[in-house]
């Protein structure tokens, strides 16, 4: 049997990271040495919403760059790992009997391959994205995470890619400014309940207020965390690096859950 994986949330900010080697990257590729090689990974991106749950069913899976305003050289990027039909066979059995589509429509956006291209820089894992079905409920998205958590058992790495607080119209670009009060408030309630295996906190973190709704303004970066703590186990232990706001609102907290014998 593969030794379980550990199941990780990354902060993942604005794409131009994909440019940047710094203490951020870093930290997600020392996290990548420190568990076992993966045989898979399936990442929940906060950047593919669908009616629906989906899944990219193609052998060579294209490299999406779904942003704009950003150096050309942005755009070059490829992550050309390889997808995986036999996780998307098994996706679809362990979310049985809701539905699970194979879509040639979609591929590795910037929520999955700006983090991978630093974690995993030889694109030699196999990848599948999952979507974020926009008619479920933060209580059923945090289910079907629970529901996909037998794949760390299988030597599948799970990962969610998005940020606990992400409000762009609130962001100040400029390096080294201090992060909003609400932004701190909100990352700490959040994290609290994370050390205290209180999902229901979060999966219920609009009732936090207007630290929540200014944090949280559209629910896509938050939702991939969901998925993650649903494919917590009891004896998981957490840490959160790297742990910092950038912009005033953009929290770059990444969130690993490992079993306690791991490294």
């Amino acid at each position: 049997m593969p030794e379980r994986l550990p199941a990780i949330f990354f902060g993942h900010g604005s794409p131009i990271i994909a440019m940047k080697q710094n203490a951020t990257t870093e930290a997600w590729r020392a996290l990548m040495d420190a568990m076992p090689r993966p045989r898979a990974v399936l990442c929940i991106s906060a950047h593919w919403m669908s009616r629906g749950i989906a899944v990219t069913g193609q052998v060579a899976p294209p490299t999406i760059h779904d942003f704009g305003g950003f150096p050309r050289a942005m755009h070059e990027f490829q992550y050309p790992a390889p997808g995986n039909v036999t996780l998307v066979r098994r996706v679809a059995e362990l979310l049985a009997p809701d539905p699970v589509a194979a879509t040639t429509q979609w591929g590795f956006d910037h929520g999955s391959w700006t983090v991978l291209m630093k974690a995993l820089p030889d694109a030699d894992v196999p990848l599948v994205q999952l979507s974020l079905d926009v008619s479920r409920r933060p209580a059923q998205h945090f289910e079907i995470g629970r529901r996909l958590r037998p794949l760390r058992d299988e030597g599948v790495l799970i990962m969610g890619s998005g940020n606990i607080v992400h409000n762009l119209g609130d962001v100040i670009r400029q390096d080294g400014v201090p992060p909003h009060d609400y932004a701190v408030a909100f990352s700490r309630a959040i994290k609290r309940a994370i050390l205290a295996d209180d999902h229901q906190t979060v999966i219920d973190f609009e009732k936090l207020g207007l630290a929540a709704s200014r944090s949280v303004p559209t629910p896509d970066h938050f939702w991939p965390l969901l998925y993650v703590l649903g494919a917590r186990h009891p004896d998981d232990e957490v840490s959160f690096a790297p742990d910092f706001i950038e912009y005033g609102s953009i929290d770059m907290t990444t969130v690993t859950l490992r079993p306690p014998h791991a490294a």
